[in-house]
């Protein structure tokens, strides 16, 4: 079982994936988002640092997945991802354009039919005001320079991808406006019911409505 916790910056993909761990008993898999040495001058000038942050987070992401997920998934063992392959376009979308877009795209597309499919991702949905407290409560040094601007952007760009079925997986819908996982363990229920319902993957409370949990009941197999 591979599932693939994908929303938007300071949403909270990988406390989510941290808190779950032990309950789906799954490997970890958190993206190393760190090692790009990229990052913090595209955050200064995206312009100029774009391409070379696209494709290192490609490359760094490629290979982490090849890797790991093959090798975890014929060992029978359960994978647990704070994100999923198919973000790097998401991105690539808003940050790349003309020459540089296209040669990404053929790089993206081609390793995209070598990496295992996640049986479910995972999308945690918030308003770009929710974020930006999330992004600047965490307080990371070169996020200091997001603008609202930027992450609004980049927030409807990853609804689009939902709205146009682009996560190739079936998808899960959480919005988390109003969820707090981290210190309410009834919202932390609420999400794991969510993720064991959409894989048929017992125990998990088939009573439970969408307006009891605050959660979309948006899944759906996208081909």
């Amino acid at each position: 079982m591979y599932i693939a916790v994908e929303g938007m910056i300071g949403v909270g993909k990988t406390t989510l994936c941290r808190l779950l761990q032990d309950t789906f008993q799954a490997h970890l898999l958190l993206e190393k988002f760190e090692e790009n040495p990229f990052l913090a001058k595209f955050y200064e000038d995206r312009a100029r640092y774009a391409f070379q942050t696209q494709m290192f987070f490609l490359l760094s992401r490629y290979r982490q997945l090849r890797e790991s997920v093959p090798i975890a998934l014929q060992r029978g063992e359960r994978i647990l991802a704070d994100y999923a392959f198919a973000k790097d376009a998401l991105f690539a979308s808003i940050n790349l354009l003309g020459e540089e877009l296209s040669i990404y795209q053929q790089v993206h597309d081609a390793l995209t039919e070598k990496l295992p499919t996640p049986d479910l991702v995972v999308y945690l949905q918030a308003g770009t005001r929710t974020l930006m407290q999330r992004i600047a409560l965490r307080d990371r040094t070169y996020e200091r320079e997001m603008s609202v601007d930027y992450i609004h952007a980049l927030n409807q760009t990853y609804e689009r991808f939902y709205q146009e079925r682009r996560w190739h997986a079936p998808v899960l819908l959480i919005e988390t406006d109003h969820l707090d996982y981290v210190r309410n363990a009834d919202d932390l229920k609420i999400v794991e019911n969510r993720i064991r319902q959409a894989l048929h993957l017992p125990p998990f409370q088939s009573s439970l409505l969408p307006d009891e949990s605050g959660t979309r009941n948006d899944y759906a197999n996208y081909d």
